[in-house]
């Protein structure tokens, strides 16, 4: 897919490098078509890892994708140089006016602040709520996801009794999700986290319904019924050595972290951990992108979220 992003972004370089096919603002002008617009607020300290590991599963469609990077102003990003933010990031402010057809909202390391203690939360609920008006289809991911679910629906996180890290078997439990087409019946996706929301909360929320579960690791993926919000509480976006990372970072700190679960082979963290998510994670974005975003979304980009709270009977 022709993914468009600007010429500098760090991104543009490790994407080329993969053989995967990055439009230059030059090109991208001078073609005849919308493209779909799509929103990304980073939340995660690891700004340019993030950004990477995004746009590479956005990759994966013939479709072209206009990408833009946001940033909260209420907090101050100690892991990225301010010259990266102020170039390529935009502010709330600056894209308020704007209309896109998604917005997919990153986790962050947060989650054992309540909602309301997070410095940021006040922004983040204003970009949420704008999300309805301005925003076809939202994507919410692992710390975004229980953020949304309790701005949209007041449901409740619950702090685990340890670190859940690893690499998790899960089961469909709507097989006939366009999101989860193509997905095994048995497929594993990573977790990352020190909290949950749990079943029977969602289950309660007739507005809400679930679409992928773990024995293990509990919820993975829900839905609105509308088909416009979008919830998954693991990681599918991160590369193979992500967990590693995050492991030996928290060795460093004297965390005394446990192994991440099925990750390293024979549970050794001096072997190289293999990836037996990337197939599944590749879906999930494609599908999103695919029948819940091109597929649906108004021509109009100004139309975008209006439309849809307008077919909803919302406005």
């Amino acid at each position: 897919m022709p993914i468009r992003i600007p010429d500098a972004l760090p991104a543009t370089a490790a994407l080329e490098h993969e053989n995967i096919f990055v439009m230059t603002e030059y090109r991208a002008l001078h073609q005849d078509i919308r493209p779909l617009r799509v929103l990304i607020l980073n939340l995660m300290p690891t700004k340019i890892a993030t950004e990477t590991q995004i746009m590479r599963k956005l990759s994966n469609t013939p479709l072209q994708i206009e990408v833009e990077l946001l940033r909260t102003e209420s907090h101050d990003a100690k892991n990225v140089s301010a010259q990266h933010l102020e170039t390529f990031y935009r502010t709330f402010d600056e894209v308020r006016y704007d209309h896109f057809d998604g917005l997919i909202i990153t986790g962050a390391p947060v989650e054992q602040l309540d909602f309301e203690d997070v410095d940021y939360w006040d922004e983040l609920e204003r970009i949420m709520d704008w999300s309805q008006e301005n925003v076809h289809s939202t994507l919410h991911i692992c710390w975004g996801a229980q953020a949304g679910l309790y701005h949209h629906y007041g449901i409740q996180k619950y702090e685990l009794p340890r670190k859940l890290s690893g690499v998790y078997e899960h089961r469909l439990v709507k097989r006939s999700s366009p999101l989860v087409r193509g997905f095994d019946d048995r497929f594993f996706a990573v977790h990352s986290r020190y909290t949950e929301v749990r079943e029977q909360d969602v289950q309660a929320c007739d507005e809400l319904e679930i679409v992928a579960v773990s024995d293990e690791a509990g919820l993975y993926i829900v839905k609105s019924r509308d088909s416009r919000q979008f919830f998954v509480f693991g990681h599918p976006e991160y590369d193979t050595d992500t967990l590693r990372l995050e492991y030996e970072r928290d060795l460093e700190r004297g965390i005394d972290p446990e192994i991440p679960v099925n990750y390293f082979p024979n549970n050794d963290p001096a072997q190289e951990p293999l990836n037996t998510w990337c197939s599944q994670a590749q879906l999930l974005y494609t599908n999103w992108l695919n029948y819940y975003v091109y597929q649906t979304t108004p021509y109009d980009i100004r139309l975008a979220g209006r439309l849809a709270r307008a077919q909803a009977g919302l406005v």
